[in-house]
């Protein structure tokens, strides 16, 4: 096969798919957020807690599709190309994700103790931690990581766009380019991220691992939804006609690779704490394996690494295209189960509890989002042309 003469546009078919998904996903998401603005009214402190951590599944998607593809730019290789175009929406979405930060700078005083005017002269660790966790300083890191990521998915949209109209290497070489120092950025402003927007909900907790947790939890979360997206793409032209099991099997690859490191990130933080038998590290364990948490660390133990890790050691498995996406999904729904863990019981101290808005909250981000994913998915043909892998990736399997 040969990428001369093909139309990789959307077909007619699979472009009413995506408006009546589209549709779906904004009527739902529009009836879940007057649902959360109502429990807002009655408990804000609630809504903008059950905001925080649904939130930042959606950017670690988001900015996890960022770094998949300034990863593909930089190694080649057919397993990016049919990955690139639902990447490349993905990442358009950033700047909608930077307007939805808007509840959560509202919602600071609810969130973050360090944000209480003066209590920095009671407590003498957030008197040390003062320089760096305060208000001002908080929403300007804050706007670097939105503003580094917006001008990386820009720059890179662009020169794909020009990629697309005029071909040859160039375009190419630039997005190669880019992606280098990119990747650097992304790597530092996650780990911030991760400071900043969750672990700093305790204050008087640090760990050195938690940075690297976000990094790859991100990596996992968004190559899970990619792998579920080409797989409902796989349905309607053009890529009935593209994808292989092969590509399917090397992207299966790398997400059993994602669980592992995930898995071994996981133990390291929680081996270094245990070891090191420091009560103000160990404290932040303790809270996470009472009563119904640690129920919930055990189902992460099982079902977020020893199940997925056991089906996707099987070559068949990840050749299986419904098989893959049901085990992709099925990841999906663990990584909102481990960030609810990790964020969710420093609020409750002691206690656990869920509300009605945890299970509301991540609807309603969900429906706006993923709407407008499909708003963007649409606007370019789903394969890139004039990629110098697209041949390679028409022939991968064949």
């Amino acid at each position: 096969m040969t990428a001369q003469g093909l139309d990789f546009r959307i077909g007619a078919d699979l472009l009413a798919d995506l408006r009546r998904w589209r549709g779906r996903f904004g009527i739902v998401g529009a009836v879940a957020a007057i649902a959360l603005i109502i429990g807002a009214i009655f408990s804000p402190a609630q809504a903008v807690r059950s905001y925080l951590w649904s939130y930042i599944f959606y950017v670690g998607v988001a900015v996890g599709c960022l770094a998949w593809l300034m990863t593909q730019y930089l190694t080649g290789g057919a397993w990016g190309v049919v990955i690139r175009r639902p990447c490349e929406a993905a990442v358009r979405t950033i700047p909608l994700l930077a307007v939805l930060f808007i509840p959560v700078a509202i919602g600071i005083p609810d969130l973050y103790a360090w944000a209480h005017a003066g209590i920095e002269q009671t407590d003498a660790i957030l008197r040390h931690k003062h320089v760096f966790l305060n208000l001002p300083f908080f929403l300007i890191r804050t706007a670097a990581y939105f503003t580094g990521w917006i001008l990386w998915e820009w720059r890179l949209n662009h020169w794909s766009a020009v990629e697309d109209r005029d071909g040859g290497t160039f375009p190419h070489q630039r997005m190669a380019r880019l992606s280098g120092p990119g990747l650097v950025f992304w790597g530092f402003s996650v780990t911030f991220m991760a400071i900043d927007w969750a672990m700093s909900i305790e204050p008087h907790w640090y760990s050195t691992m938690f940075g690297l947790l976000f990094i790859v939890g991100q990596g996992l979360s968004s190559l899970a939804f990619l792998i579920t997206v080409l797989v409902l793409l796989s349905y309607r032209s053009p890529l009935s006609g593209v994808l292989t099991p092969r590509h399917l099997h090397d992207l299966g690859k790398l997400l059993l690779a994602n669980v592992m490191v995930w898995a071994y990130f996981a133990f390291s933080q929680w081996l270094i704490t245990w070891a090191g038998n420091l009560p103000h590290e160990i404290t932040w364990y303790v809270e996470r394996i009472r009563g119904g948490w640690g129920v919930i660390a055990m189902a992460l133990i099982f079902l977020h690494f020893a199940l997925p890790f056991a089906l996707l050691l099987s070559r068949d498995l990840k050749r299986n295209f419904k098989l893959l996406a049901g085990i992709a999904i099925f990841i999906l729904v663990m990584r909102y189960v481990d960030i609810y863990w990790l964020v969710m019981p420093d609020f409750r101290r002691g206690a656990f509890g869920v509300s009605w808005m945890d299970f509301v909250t991540p609807i309603a981000l969900g429906g706006v989002w993923l709407w407008y994913f499909l708003v963007q998915l649409d606007k370019r043909p789903l394969m890139p042309l004039h990629d110098p892998h697209l041949e390679e990736a028409l022939e991968h399997g064949r």
